[in-house]
């Protein structure tokens, strides 16, 4: 057994390192202009791997310009992790939909990934150019106001440029401006003459109707003079002129609002929108007192995600809603920003039955499609059952209406109530004349007074702790007369109190809670509406009664 064991043990980790191996691919960008190239990354996290991928299936569809390769180790809990990229320059060989084959290292093979390569205008190409230029697009001529237009700035250089390049800050009146990812370097043969090409992407959203004008944008550069040196002692390149380039002034045709669109929803001029939501935990087996966290999302392509509107909030009878702060993002992409807009909301049943939460509706308007849309959420039912643990107030269904039996029932409750308040009646009336008696000595009260249970509240909700001040509260109004519910249902102050208190406990981020505007208003309820100590501040009872 020791001898297979041995056997066995190599083989095992063999497999798990095999296993754990693998080559990703990924790509700088999925769409290009023909004649532009586009960088493959191949990644190994296989460090008894050697040499570098096989690149041959490449060879029919793409040229290889160039393969650099970078070795990186990570440390991360004192655990390290080798990992080996290869950069690889790749120059399309026909436009439209091309497919960058699997490649091999080893035993292990990359997914392939597909690029569109879209056909260059041939006017553009045929004619002359300088060393350097800069070249400034829009992928529309005209968009809707607050839609999305994305303007694309690319210099093209056929020399050597210093890192001391610059390009004026973009500045358009009247628009909104997110610059799209970080700036982009390939390659691109023009005319069979290799270019260098430097690519900027703006989303540009006007804010009024009528023509946004684009103003030219300069780039400045130096040039790397490559020609020899009359000085034999110097070395390396000498820096040349100083470049100036501008772009052609564009501009833009801004929409209006549409006449159709609802004037009372708001704008959102989008190329797609969705609507989704999630529920922690659940709600399939939901009883009076839990805590539901439900989010919506909604993820927009074409807007940034402060563009995004609130989305109705939740309201139902029977369910009280705490809402977080809301959450947005941006994601930048080939056809410019998508935005997000999550907003998560607590939500407590305070009674049981059936709760309808309402249609949740987006109203829209598609630019890709030019026409309006709506994108909703179904209306939902919540079954809420009785918590044993928790006094439930009012069902939230309907009250159904007694049967004859009921009735019948009804009345031999009020008769038992009657003989009930006529023996209480005699009770005090025998009480009432034993005062007069001599004194006997009353037992010592069991568990806490309500002194000292205010005293507890006194001290959590000084101390700013709602799950302290909670339990305190809980305690003391166990040996109140009525319920915490009805105190609050007639004491506004202390309603109020209860809702701050709830939304610190229940909110899903927390929040900051101070305690004091609770034990104002705990100190402020009608004498009559709470019970007296009844043996004094002492905690002892008098020595003669009276």
């Amino acid at each position: 057994m020791t001898r297979f064991t041995a056997l066995l043990l190599p083989l095992l980790i063999c497999t798990a390192t095999a296993q754990a191996a693998e080559l990703t691919a990924s790509v700088d960008r999925s769409r290009l202009n023909s004649g532009e190239t586009v960088e493959l990354t191949l990644e190994s996290n296989d460090v008894t791997q050697f040499g570098k991928p096989d690149l041959s299936p490449l060879e029919p569809l793409f040229e290889v310009r160039g393969t650099r390769q970078v070795n990186q180790l990570n440390t991360l809990n004192e655990d390290n992790r080798a990992t080996t990229r290869w950069i690889i320059t790749l120059l399309p060989k026909q436009n439209g939909s091309v497919e960058i084959p699997p490649l091999k290292l080893g035993d292990v093979e990359s997914q392939p990934i597909t690029v569109q390569v879209i056909e260059s205008d041939t006017r553009e190409e045929s004619s002359a150019r300088e060393p350097v230029f800069i070249e400034a697009s829009l992928d529309q001529t005209s968009v809707y106001v607050q839609a999305q237009a994305i303007l694309t700035l690319r210099i093209y250089h056929s020399v050597s440029l210093y890192d001391d390049s610059s390009l004026t800050p973009l500045q358009i009146a009247d628009a909104r401006i997110e610059q799209l990812g970080d700036m982009r370097t390939y390659e691109k043969d023009i005319n069979g003459v290799r270019h260098g090409v430097i690519e900027m992407r703006y989303a540009i959203y006007p804010q009024h109707s009528g023509l946004l004008s684009i103003a030219p944008q300069t780039f400045s550069a130096t040039l790397v003079d490559t020609q020899p040196s009359q000085d034999a002692t110097a070395q390396g390149p000498k820096p040349g002129k100083l470049m100036h380039i501008s772009s052609a002034a564009t501009s833009l045709t801004v929409k209006p609002k549409p006449m159709t669109y609802p004037s009372d929803a708001p704008w959102l001029p989008a190329r797609s929108l969705s609507l989704s939501e999630s529920w922690n935990p659940e709600p399939d087996h939901t009883q009076v007192g839990d805590s539901l966290t439900r989010s919506l999302t909604l993820k927009v392509e074409g807007l940034a995600s402060s563009q995004l509107p609130a989305l109705p909030a939740t309201e139902a009878n029977g369910l009280r809603r705490y809402p977080d702060q809301p959450v947005l993002n941006n994601q930048s992409s080939d056809r410019g920003l998508i935005g997000s807009r999550e907003e998560r909301e607590a939500l407590v049943p305070s009674s049981s039955g059936s709760i309808e939460l309402p249609t949740v509706d987006v109203v829209w308007w598609n630019t890709f499609e030019d026409h309006l849309e709506h994108t909703s959420l179904p209306a939902r039912t919540l079954q809420v059952a009785n918590n044993p643990s928790l006094q439930v107030d009012t069902p939230a269904g309907n009250a159904q209406p007694l049967s004859a039996a009921d009735s019948e029932a009804l009345w031999w409750w009020k008769l038992s109530t009657f003989v009930l308040a006529c023996t209480t009646l005699l009770g005090f009336g025998l009480w009432w004349r034993a005062r007069w008696q001599p004194a006997i000595l009353r037992a010592a009260q069991t568990g806490p007074s309500p002194r000292t249970l205010l005293d507890d509240i006194k001290r959590a909700s000084q101390a700013n702790d709602p799950h302290a001040t909670r339990q305190a509260l809980d305690a003391w109004a166990r040996q109140q007369p009525e319920t915490l519910a009805d105190m609050a249902a007639r004491f506004v102050p202390l309603s109020d109190a209860l809702d701050g208190l709830n939304g610190a406990l229940y909110s899903e981020t927390g929040q900051h809670w101070q305690g004091e505007d609770l034990w104002r208003a705990i100190r402020t309820i009608p004498t009559a509406e709470r019970v007296q100590d009844p043996v004094g501040d002492s905690g002892l009872p008098p020595l003669y009664p009276k």
